[in-house]
C-alpha cells in the first residue's frame, strides 16, 4: 500500500532559563525513507499477507512496507507484527470511534517513522494491550533521533486512551502526544515505558492524564544504535504548552538525563499536578512552568511493570496479561522465577546477504532479546541445538554449559559473552552428510537445503552429469552412490524420475517427509543480462517457491526466500524460481527483463 505524506507539526526547540531542552527541531519528524525504491516498478497486489495461527486466535503479519489504515468505527486487533524481516510497518489511525487492540510488534525495528500514527477527527480512540518492547535502532535512520513508537498529529481532534501498553527502546519518543493543545486529549492508563529517547510520556492538554503508569531510563550505552538516545534525552514525562496535566498513582525515575519530569517547551509554559505515586530525580520548570507535587508522592518509586501490561509480542497478540508488579523491573520476572541463563550467544547478521547458522550446547538453551536481538519463532530450538537465519538483524540466545558445535554459512558473525568466536574451532563448516544410492535403474532427483551443499563423493558415476549450485543439487544415477555435505536443514528431496535410497547422517530417510514433492509447475525468470546496471526485485507467492538453475540461472546466497516471499538482485546474470499458485505481489527496481512461464515443465 502506498503511504500518504504525514502532516508535520511546527514544534521547535525548547529553551529555559537553565538550559535548552532538546537539541533539534521537529521539521522532519515524520519524513521517512522509502522501504523500496519503485522507479519502473510493477505492483501485482497489495503487500499485506496474514497467516492465521491454528493454535491461537491471532494473525502474523510480516513487515514489508505496509501502512494499515484504520478508519472510523473500525477495529484492528489480534495481530503479531513481525519486524524481523527488516521491513517497515505503520498503523495509521484516520478515523475516530476506533479500536487498536492486542497488537504485538516482534523484533528490533529498523525502519523510519512511527509505528502507530494518529490523525483523526472528533471522537474516541482506544489503543490497548500493545507490545512495543523490542525497541528500534537509529542506525541508517534519516531522523536526528531515529524512529519512534506512537505519534499524534497536530491536526488530530480525537480523545485518545492508551491502556496496558509496553513501549521500550524507541529513540524518538515513546508516546509523542504533545499536540493535544491544538485539539483532542490523551489519557495513559496502566502503561510502561523504558529507555525511550526524548520522552516516554509526552503530552500537554488540561484534559490529559497519566494514571498508574511507570517510566524510567537506565541505558548508559549511547554507541550501540538500538534503543539509543542522546545525552540530553530520555525524560520519563515531558509536558508541553497547554493546561495542567494530572498524574496519579504513577512512578518515574531519571537516568543519564537527570530530569524525571520536565514542564514547558518552545517558549511556552506547562503545568503538572502530580497527586500520588513516586519519583526519583530532578524536576525542570521551563518558561515559568508550574509543577505541583503532593505529599503522597514518594521519593522511592516502584519501577516494576504494572499488572496487565504485556511483556512479549505473543502475549499482546493473544490478549494475554503477562505483566508483573513484584519482580525485577527490567524483565518483569517475579522473585520466584529462575534466574536467567548465564551465557549469551549473539548472531550478528549483515545487510549484504543472509547468514544461516546452527549451534549446539551441552546445557539449557532459550531465546533472548539481549543486545536488541529479534525474538524470532522461525529460529528453531531442538533440545540443545539451534538453527536459524539472520540478515540485517540480530538473533540472541541464553544458555548454560559450553558451546559444543557451531556452523556459520554467510557473512554474519557470532559472539559469546561479547567475544567473537571462530566457527572453525567448533567442528566442520558443513556438518551434515546426505547420500543417494542407486537401485540399478535410472533415477533423477533434486535436493534443496536452507544452507550450502557440496559434492564430496570420490566414486561418482561418470555417465550422468551432476549440477551443484549453492543450496540446490540436481543429479541422476543408476548404480553407485553420490554423497553431499551441507549446512542448515534439508528442506526438499524430489525424485523426478525413478527411485533411490537416501540416508541423512547415516540414517535412512523417506524423501516424502521432506518438502512439497509435487513438482512446482510454473517458472518466473528475472534476466539482468541486458539491463543497464543492477536490478533488485521482490515478490510473494500464495503457494510454494524454490530456487532453480532453470535456463542457466544462478543460485545466489544473497537471494533470500522467507516462507513464500522472495527478494534478490541480478546484474549480468539470470535468477529463476519454480512456483505453484499465483504471484500476489511483485516489485522491480531496475530494467531487468521479467518472464512468467505457466506450466513451464510441460513446454
Amino acid at each position: 500500500m502506498a503511504r500518504d505524506s504525514s502532516v508535520l507539526d511546527d514544534e521547535s526547540t525548547a529553551s529555559t532559563d537553565e538550559e535548552a531542552i532538546g537539541g533539534d527541531s521537529n521539521n522532519e519528524l515524520l519524513h521517512r525513507r522509502s522501504y523500496m525504491k519503485l522507479a519502473g516498478a510493477t505492483t501485482a497486489a497489495a503487500t499485506l499477507a496474514g497467516t492465521a495461527s491454528a493454535a491461537e486466535d491471532y494473525d502474523v503479519l510480516k513487515a514489508r512496507g505496509q501502512t494499515i489504515r484504520v478508519g472510523r468505527d473500525e477495529t484492528f486487533e489480534n495481530k503479531l507484527i513481525d519486524l524481523t524481516t527488516g521491513g517497515s510497518f505503520m498503523i495509521y489511525v484516520e478515523g475516530a470511534n476506533s479500536v487498536i487492540r492486542n497488537i504485538g510488534f516482534k523484533g528490533l525495528y529498523r525502519g523510519d517513522g512511527f509505528m502507530i500514527s494518529i490523525n483523526a477527527g472528533p471522537g474516541d480512540i482506544l489503543i490497548e494491550n500493545v507490545y512495543l518492547g523490542d525497541g528500534a535502532t537509529k542506525e541508517g535512520s534519516d531522523f536526528v533521533h531515529g524512529p519512534g513508537a506512537v505519534f499524534m498529529h497536530k491536526g488530530s481532534e480525537a480523545d485518545l486512551t492508551f491502556r496496558n501498553c509496553n513501549v521500550q527502546g524507541y529513540p524518538n519518543n515513546g508516546f509523542y502526544c504533545s499536540n493535544t493543545p491544538y485539539g483532542g486529549s490523551v489519557r495513559f492508563e496502566n502503561c510502561f515505558g523504558k529507555n525511550n529517547g526524548v520522552t516516554t510520556f509526552r503530552c500537554g492538554s488540561e484534559n490529559d492524564e497519566i494514571v498508574n503508569c511507570v517510566a524510567y531510563n537506565d541505558n548508559t550505552d549511547y554507541g550501540r544504535g538500538y534503543g539509543g538516545y542522546g545525552e540530553t534525552n530520555g525524560r520519563p514525562v515531558w509536558v508541553w504548552n497547554g493546561g495542567t496535566v494530572t498524574i496519579r498513582d504513577s512512578h518515574f525515575a531519571d537516568g543519564p538525563y537527570p530530569y524525571a519530569l520536565v514542564a514547558g517547551a518552545s517558549g511556552s509554559s506547562g503545568s503538572i499536578d502530580f497527586q500520588s505515586g513516586g519519583i526519583r530525580g530532578q524536576i525542570r520548570r521551563a518558561n515559568g512552568s508550574t509543577v505541583s507535587v503532593s505529599s503522597d508522592v514518594s521519593s522511592d518509586p516502584d519501577l516494576s511493570i504494572p499488572n496487565g501490561v504485556p511483556t512479549s509480542p505473543k502475549a499482546a497478540a493473544t490478549g494475554g496479561e503477562s505483566g508483573d508488579s513484584s519482580g525485577e523491573s527490567d524483565t518483569g520476572r517475579s522473585d520466584s522465577e529462575p534466574a536467567q541463563l548465564p551465557n549469551v550467544l549473539l548472531v550478528d547478521g549483515s545487510p549484504s546477504a543472509a547468514t544461516r547458522y546452527e549451534f549446539s550446547v551441552d546445557g539449557e538453551l532459550e531465546h533472548s532479546n539481549d543486545e536488541g536481538a529479534s525474538l524470532d519463532d522461525e529460529d528453531t530450538i531442538d533440545g540443545s541445538t539451534v538453527s536459524g537465519t539472520v540478515a540485517d538483524w540480530k538473533d540472541a540466545f541464553r544458555f548454560d554449559g559450553e558451546l559444543t558445535g557451531l556452523t556459520v554459512d554467510g557473512p554474519g558473525t557470532v559472539l559469546v559473552n561479547g567475544e567473537q568466536v571462530d566457527p572453525a574451532a567448533y567442528g566442520q563448516r558443513l556438518p551434515h552428510t546426505l547420500t543417494v544410492t542407486g537401485r540399478g535403474s535410472p533415477s533423477s532427483y533434486e535436493i534443496t537445503v536452507d544452507g550450502t551443499i557440496e559434492l564430496v563423493s570420490d566414486d561418482q558415476p561418470t555417465e550422468d552429469a551432476t549440477t551443484i549450485s549453492g543450496s540446490t543439487v540436481q543429479s541422476s544415477l543408476s548404480d553407485g552412490s553420490q554423497s553431499f555435505r551441507f549446512s542448515g536443514t534439508l528442506t526438499d528431496v524430489t525424485f523426478t524420475d525413478g527411485e533411490a535410497d537416501v540416508t541423512l547422517d547415516g540414517e535412512p530417510i523417506d524423501p516424502s517427509d521432506y518438502g512439497d514433492h509435487a513438482m512446482t509447475p510454473h517458472a518466473i525468470v528475472i534476466d539482468g543480462n541486458q539491463a543497464d546496471g543492477p536490478s533488485t526485485y521482490s515478490f510473494e507467492i500464495d503457494g510454494t517457491v524454490v530456487k532453480t538453475t532453470y535456463r542457466g540461472a544462478s543460485i545466489d546466497d544473497d537471494d533470500v526466500i522467507e516462507d513464500s516471499a522472495v527478494r534478490g538482485a541480478v546484474e549480468n546474470c539470470l535468477d529463476a524460481y519454480w512456483f505453484d499458485g499465483d504471484i500476489t505481489d511483485f516489485r522491480l527496481c531496475g530494467d531487468a527483463a521479467v518472464e512468467v512461464q505457466y506450466n513451464a515443465r510441460d513446454q
